[in-house]
């Protein structure tokens, strides 16, 4: 019997365990301090600071499953492999172990663990560059020899197959394009300081027994595990992290780390030898319910199948990203949960939903994953909740944008009548009145205006955007990059205001308000928490009094590791104890008087002491989205 999905990741958690790495939870969708990116895009992401040198507070072997999200992958859905939510099951060495234990134990997991088939597994690796004197990778070949040999499977290597074909290869050599892995990409545009090196991924290949036989699709074309002709799929990828960059060469990292990212959903479409993703078993009980509301099956016509697919990745997406605060609303992050939200309510209308759906689809997203994400169930009601007010809202604007939008047709009519002269396009500020009044994201726009042979001016609509709200749409999909935060003395001083900032919040508006977000630039900071109504200025004022009281104190902050449960019971500041290990970080702010300013779990970076901090000032309060509000502050120098 095949394993479930729940099966695989405890698998993968214990293999790991077992050979002395730390079990840690996944971090938030939503990175804490990071003005660079809006979400949690990888499971390299939240390990960059400890791969690029910090200590980690589990040790130097961590394993984990990430919760990931990519909002550039939302408008790829319909296909049978993307989704925009997915889980990284991932391995480090931090300075530990490197490719001679890394590739034997991948292969010993895949294969005898979890029951893959090697016969169908393939693998490339790195082919060298010469112009930057950085030879093949005959390490990692050798290894995955080994690894084939003693299951009596015959690796072999193959240098040049994009050019003709996989002869009977197993194990592939690709240039920097292919198995390279730095932050800025291929090594020779590298920046001096950036470690980087080879990486070794794995494939999975649907139809092998396929090129055995005289009519296959392949039998006279150049495949290889890289291409995407849908033959093959990659699940997982060994990043070799051993080179520093100099100005003239690239050295050898004293330090050499290893950064292994798996699918979990990929993992296991492989194992079911299915490459649909939206037949995976932790898709059952959603598309059960989709089918169980419209009276139709997933696979009854192509589109339909393609509505299937939207609604399901969408409203997965969006329940989780709600758990993780970014509720429904025309904001940052926010503004993504409401786009997905409405776009499947868009594609369920191709299947003839009657009646509210997204609750009840939502329902099964939650009960789905429960299991091993214990704290989601406790946050269901509240996500159905969500859920439900954001349908509710939008269908009782959609009849009346759907009567603006035919005043467009008309109005292109009426000019066509009078000047004869045909307009094809619909303006920028046109559809982003479409947006703004009545709520409708920019791709429905879109959709609704090629069915009827129409375009949109997307470069003005972003310009609209961007002229009316803080941050256009298109800037927003500019800060999908996932290198660290600005680490500047500003943004650092900045970071650590927000620290005293809620510590005063606790004391003027309850011990119930928590971090929901916060952009910090070195400019200015925005921290958004939980709170129903308008907090007047003359709190407001009493918040400013108290941070610049603590500024002026000139009191240390000091860091502390500790035992999690130690932190929750001696009181510390945080909203997602969950997501954070058994040992964590903690920085107080104590004055020498015994007086507690702040005592907050975070991960830095902070000032060494509160007198290096400029004058406090909070510039606006305002709703971010329904119960959360947003404050807006800077330092300032008198």
């Amino acid at each position: 019997m095949k394993l479930t999905s729940a099966e695989i990741r405890e698998k993968y958690l214990k293999f790991f365990e077992e050979r002395g790495h730390k079990i840690v939870p996944s971090s938030s969708l939503i990175p804490e301090n990071d003005p660079t990116t809006l979400f949690t895009g990888s499971g390299m992401q939240p390990m960059v600071p400890y791969l690029l040198g910090e200590k980690h507070p589990s040790g130097t072997r961590i394993v984990d499953s990430q919760k990931c999200f990519r909002a550039w992958d939302i408008e790829e859905v319909g296909d049978n492999t993307h989704t925009t939510f997915f889980e990284m099951l991932g391995n480090w060495s931090l300075g530990d172990y490197f490719k001679e234990e890394q590739i034997p134990w991948m292969f010993e997991f895949l294969v005898k663990k979890i029951g893959l088939d090697p016969n169908k597994l393939y693998f490339s690796v790195y082919k060298g560059t010469k112009e930057i004197w950085i030879w093949r990778d005959d390490t990692a070949e050798k290894l995955w020899k080994e690894q084939f040999k003693n299951v009596w499977v015959d690796a072999k290597s193959v240098d040049d197959v994009e050019e003709n074909g996989m002869q009977w290869g197993r194990i592939f050599f690709y240039d920097e394009k292919e198995n390279w892995w730095s932050r800025a990409g291929v090594p020779n545009k590298m920046p001096n300081w950036e470690p980087g090196g080879p990486d070794s991924e794995m494939f999975w290949d649907f139809w092998a027994d396929l090129e055995l036989h005289e009519k296959s699709e392949w039998k006279e074309t150049h495949c290889n595990p890289a291409c995407d002709c849908g033959r093959f799929l990659e699940i997982g990828n060994n990043v070799f992290m051993q080179y520093k960059k100099t100005a003239e060469w690239f050295l050898e990292l004293e330090n050499k780390n290893i950064d292994f990212g798996g699918w979990l959903e990929r993992i296991a479409v492989a194992l079911s030898d299915n490459p649909d993703v939206y037949m995976w078993d932790l898709f059952d009980g959603i598309r059960n319910k989709i089918e169980e509301l419209t009276w139709k099956k997933y696979w009854e016509n192509t589109n339909e199948t393609l509505a299937f697919r939207v609604v399901m990745d969408h409203v997965r997406a969006a329940t989780f990203l709600i758990w993780d605060g970014a509720v429904p609303s025309n904001k940052d992050q926010w503004y993504f949960t409401r786009r997905l939200i409405r776009r499947a309510i868009r594609f369920a209308s191709h299947l003839w939903v009657e009646g509210w759906f997204i609750e009840k689809v939502a329902s099964e997203v939650v009960d789905g994953y429960s299991s091993h994400y214990t704290d989601l169930a406790e946050k269901k009601a509240f996500i159905l909740s969500e859920m439900e007010w954001e349908e509710k809202q939008f269908l009782s604007t959609l009849d009346k944008g759907l009567k603006e939008f035919d005043k467009l047709l008309k109005g292109f009519e009426i000019a066509f009548e009078r000047s004869w002269k045909k307009i094809d396009t619909i303006a920028g500020p046109k559809a982003f009145k479409l947006y703004d009044t009545y709520g409708f994201p920019l791709e429905m726009t879109v959709e609704l205006a090629n069915e009827k042979g129409l375009k949109v001016d997307e470069t003005g609509f972003a310009k609209a955007f961007e002229e009316h709200q803080a941050k256009s749409r298109a800037g927003a999909e500019q800060k999908f990059k996932w290198w660290l935060a600005d680490d500047s003395t500003a943004t650092t001083e900045l970071h650590s205001a927000t620290h005293l900032l809620l510590a005063w919040l606790n004391h003027v508006l309850g011990w119930d308000i928590h971090q929901k977000w916060s952009n910090i630039t070195a400019e200015r900071l925005r921290f958004d928490f939980n709170h129903d109504g308008k907090v007047e200025r003359d709190i407001l004022d009493k918040v400013e009094e108290f941070v610049n009281e603590a500024i002026q104190s000139g009191t240390k902050v000091t860091l502390t590791e500790m035992d999690k449960q130690k932190a929750m019971d001696e009181g510390v500041e945080w909203s997602f104890w969950e997501k954070y290990p058994d040992t964590v970080k903690v920085y107080s702010m104590v004055w020498n008087n015994g007086r507690t300013y702040s005592k907050e779990l975070c991960w830095g970076p902070h000032v060494e002491a509160t007198s290096d901090m400029w004058r406090f000032k909070i510039k606006k309060e305002e709703a971010s989205s329904r119960g959360i509000r947003r404050i807006k502050a800077v330092l300032i120098k008198d």
